[in-house]
């Protein structure tokens, strides 16, 4: 009896602790509501405690020994609306939480509407890169290379230069892919081309990029054939805080980055600021770079209905450059052997009477770049830069030149304003403004070249040497201290302000439309002028003596000669007219100077229809462009033509009509299971030609009946997850037609009213680009992760392009055909592959890595290069196949657990 009463004693006593002793565990995902995307560093914690944890960068997070019971988990993030769930936690078991949070408004929400940003029940292909997956992967490359695990996309950074990349989507160049800062786009407003330099740094103050394949969800009227690169800045953080980032790399690369956040003042304030400074000698040779990158957020709530937001951006910067491509055998010997197999090792020899080809292209390794050479430091001779205003500075280095650098600042700057109308209606409006000046550098006129490597390289040294001298390099006389060549500058200074608004009516809970506008208007300076004279005290006026080429008409530059044939015709006398040319020194105009513009006006209308099971959405849109030219160097009254005017100093000016163009998109997804969607979309859309299609600047043309490209795209997918979520699959096939791709021929003629050159489009270049596309997530356990990306494509040519010229004068008809037939598209990677293993061994550590594989690469060709002769031959061979290749890219991560503050 004693014993058993001591017994109910002892478990009366020990029951409380050992009920107290009991514990669970919690374990889940926390996500972005809108992309699914797991969110890394959020706080979790259980309401009362001090128990709680972060998750990482998949989001996931586990939090153990929690006592039994009804408890309150609390899920908060810089960015992101809280979330509070009551979870009941039981004894040794593991409870399952996956939470979905909602960015905040003052963030990233209608920034994302104004930028047509794609969602989950969007029916279009897209992939997400966020800020975490960028600071591991992305390192201080420049922003595309990030995208090189993604289908059918390849990104490369060409000669090695900062900011000198370029991209590739579905087998469309640049100008084909839609680039967008926050909404704006950025593609040059003349030729749609991206650089990459404008945005050095840009990255460091980037949240998010979503790549959108094929014509995507954009209603603006971009050229977004292959895809939309979509670009969102950090938004305007909630907290206060600060960050710095200090790097170091191959090449001497330094790159520091400084960042500071206001918060949330007075709950209507906020800003965010980003500096970059970052130098490097290259790891290829003398591919410097000495940029600086800024940024500037800031919002401003006036009150529940208006709320303003202010960017800021920008990234001037310098860089050397290497821009021409190598024989193969310049790099490495073996390679090319093992390439071209016995081909190689059987060439007759050459004009040159090199017989063996490895004679001619000496090994210089896989660094060596030909745009560049030493220089005497002796040689103090300034150089002509314009960039933040014109000034006269010492070179780069002293001991070595570049033939070829690029130096550029263009900041872009956006105030957006968004108004709530009502609970059913809201306008969205930006206001841009991106303005910059700087350009490139080159040789110009006759210099002295060093050919003992494999390809030339300037002798700088022995050019000076000429140019002080009387003598030409032919040994002709020539006044001492006249250049015989120099460097030059091609400049590019130019301004661009526009306007997008739309507006969002929701018509009912499930239907939704959109009309906007968007109109912008570009004004671009061109031109040369003399960078580096190279020793020499003036340079002749425009190109030189040996040239019969461009050089400014007007008379208070120089005095023209004339002389009057036989028939009573007169014809410039060159080279009395170069004797009365004024000299030119530093920054002094040279070869050509004009001011080109273009004038752009869209509208759209877009209706989205969704529900639980479905969304279905159409849009369509109207164009129109014009552009016009004013050649500083050219009098009209020289060039008689119907299209030609004169300002009001003789200028030659040329201005197009307005040219339209249209455009249509639909698409549908429908909610197969709570885990599976499946897409659709079709859209036609035709893209006025570029202005170097429509204006000759040159020739002095102007295309009397331009042809509109048109893209006619389709494409399926399948999105679906499966095992728990832990895996995730997107896959999706397309076919998109291009018609009536651009290819402009001159002709001259001498006679007719459009003058001595007519421009004529040439017809029938088609291409058709058809593919499949594989996403790939696989997460068994949460210390793994498996990511692939594949896309297989074919894209050809059509058919023959042909053109057709009528001399209504002499009644003759000429036919001009380009046997493309058939032939590969070229510069396009065809098959892409991407593996990417992840590994989250202990909290804050990550190893990554990457392997690209890359096949049915055909080399980069022009049709124009295939026009068959007056004979009738054709020249139909395939272009060369780049064999196949693979890299590897390892990433590792570790988040010190060091604390400050709170």
């Amino acid at each position: 009896m004693r014993i058993t009463r001591m017994m109910c004693v002892l478990l009366a006593f020990l029951l409380p602790i050992f009920l107290l002793a009991q514990t669970g565990t919690i374990q889940g995902r926390v996500v972005d509501e809108s992309t699914g995307d797991g969110i890394v560093g959020a706080n979790v914690v259980v309401v009362g405690t001090t128990l709680g944890a972060a998750t990482d960068d998949n989001g996931y997070f586990v939090i153990e020994s929690i006592p039994v019971g009804n408890i309150q988990l609390m899920v908060s993030v810089i960015g992101y609306t809280k979330v509070t769930r009551n979870v009941t936690v039981t004894a040794y078991s593991v409870s399952k939480v996956n939470v979905k949070l909602k960015r905040e408004t003052l963030e990233l929400g209608a920034l994302e509407v104004l930028a047509s940003r794609a969602t989950r029940t969007t029916p279009v292909a897209y992939t997400n890169v966020e800020k975490q997956d960028m600071e591991i992967n992305l390192g201080s490359r420049d922003i595309p290379m990030v995208l090189n695990t993604t289908p059918s996309v390849y990104a490369t950074e060409q000669g090695g230069g900062a900011g000198d990349a370029r991209i590739s989507v579905r087998g469309f160049n640049q100008r084909n892919v839609a680039v967008m800062i926050n909404g704006v786009p950025v593609n040059d407003m003349e030729n749609g081309w991206v650089y990459w330099s404008n945005w050095d740094g840009v990255a460091d103050a980037t949240s998010s990029i979503q790549m959108q394949r094929g014509l995507s969800a954009v209603n603006l009227a971009a050229p977004s054939i292959g895809g939309t690169m979509n670009i969102l800045t950090d938004p305007t953080a909630l907290e206060a805080g600060g960050k710095f980032k200090q790097e170091f790399g191959s090449g001497g690369f330094k790159k520091t980055t400084l960042n500071y956040n206001t918060g949330l003042i007075a709950n209507k304030f906020a800003a965010s600021a980003t500096v970059v400074r970052k130098t490097g000698e290259g790891v290829i040779d003398k591919a410097w770079t000495d940029a600086w990158a800024y940024y500037l957020g800031a919002s401003y709530q006036v009150n529940k209905n208006n709320r303003f937001e202010f960017y800021a951006l920008g990234a001037p910067q310098r860089h050397g450059q290497m821009r021409y491509a190598q024989n193969i055998a310049a790099y490495d010997h073996e390679y090319a052997k093992e390439v071209f197999d016995k081909s190689v090792l059987n060439l007759d020899a050459d004009t040159s009477g090199v017989a063996d080809v490895f004679e001619k292209f000496k090994e210089a390794g896989r660094t060596y770049n030909e745009n560049w050479n030493t220089i005497s430091s002796d040689y103090k001779g300034k150089q002509y830069f314009y960039m933040y205003g014109e000034k006269e500075v010492d070179r780069h280095d002293p001991n070595f030149l570049n033939e070829r650098e690029n130096y550029y600042h263009k900041p872009q700057v956006n105030l957006n304003w968004y108004w709530t109308l009502s609970e059913k209606m809201r306008l969205s409006t930006v206001a841009y403004f991106s303005g910059g000046s700087g350009g490139g550098t080159g040789t110009f006129g006759d210099l002295i070249w060093d050919y003992s490597g494999p390809s030339r390289i300037a002798d700088w040294d022995a050019t000076i040497a000429m140019n002080q001298s009387g003598l030409t390099r032919k040994g002709a006389v020539k006044p001492v201290g006249e250049a015989s060549g120099y460097l030059r500058n091609s400049f590019n200074r130019q301004w661009t302000i526009g306007a997008i608004s739309k507006l969002n009516i929701d018509l009912s809970d499930k239907l939704k439309t959109q009309i906007g506008i968007d109109w912008r208007t570009a004004e671009i300076e061109h031109g040369r002028e003399i960078r580096d004279l190279l020793g020499a005290d003036y340079a002749v006026n425009g190109k030189l003596n040996y040239y019969e080429g461009t050089y400014s008409e007007f008379y208070n530059e120089f005095d023209h000669v004339y002389v009057t044939a036989s028939d009573g015709s007169d014809s410039l006398d060159y080279a009395a007219t170069y004797a009365n040319a004024k000299d030119k020194t530093l920054g002094d105009f040279i070869d050509y100077h004009n001011t080109n513009t273009v004038d752009w006006l869209g509208l759209f209308g877009q209706v989205e229809y969704k529900t639980n099971l479905y969304s279905v959405y159409g849009m369509a849109g109207y164009s129109m462009i014009k552009y016009g030219l004013t050649d500083h160097f050219k009098r009209a009254d020289l060039h008689p033509a119907d299209y030609v005017k004169a300002n009001s100093k003789g200028e030659l000016q040329i201005t197009s009509d307005w040219i339209s163009a249209i455009q249509f998109k639909t698409g549908g997804l429908y909610k197969v299971t709570d885990n599976m969607e499946a897409f659709a979309n079709f859209g036609y859309v035709e893209k006025v030609p570029i202005f170097d299609n429509i204006i000759d600047d040159v020739e002095i043309a102007l295309a009397p009946d331009p042809t509109n490209e048109k893209f006619i795209s389709t494409e399926l997918g399948l999105n679906f997850r499966a095992l728990a979520d832990k895996l995730a699959a997107k896959v999706n096939v397309y076919n998109t037609n291009w018609k009536d791709r651009n290819l402009v021929k001159p002709v001259t003629t001498g006679q007719g009213s459009s003058g001595d050159t007519d421009l004529i489009f040439l017809t029938g270049l088609n291409q058709y680009h058809k593919g499949l596309e594989l996403e790939l997530a696989y997460q068994p356990i949460q210390l793994v992760r498996f990511d692939i990306a594949a896309s297989y494509g074919s894209w050809i040519y059509t058919e023959d392009a042909k053109g057709t010229y009528k001399d209504i004068e002499n009644n003759t008809t000429t036919e001009y055909v380009y046997a493309v037939k058939d032939l590969k598209v070229g510069d396009m990677l065809q098959t892409i592959m991407a593996f990417t293993a992840s590994l989250y061994p202990i909290k804050g550590l990550t190893f990554a890595g990457t392997i690209n594989y890359y096949d049915r690469f055909w080399a980069d060709w022009d049709p124009a290069s295939r026009e068959i002769g007056d004979d009738g031959t054709a020249d139909r061979e395939q272009n060369w196949r780049v064999p196949a290749y693979s890299k590897i890219d390892l990433h590792a991560k570790y988040d010190l657990p060091i604390h400050f503050g709170n």
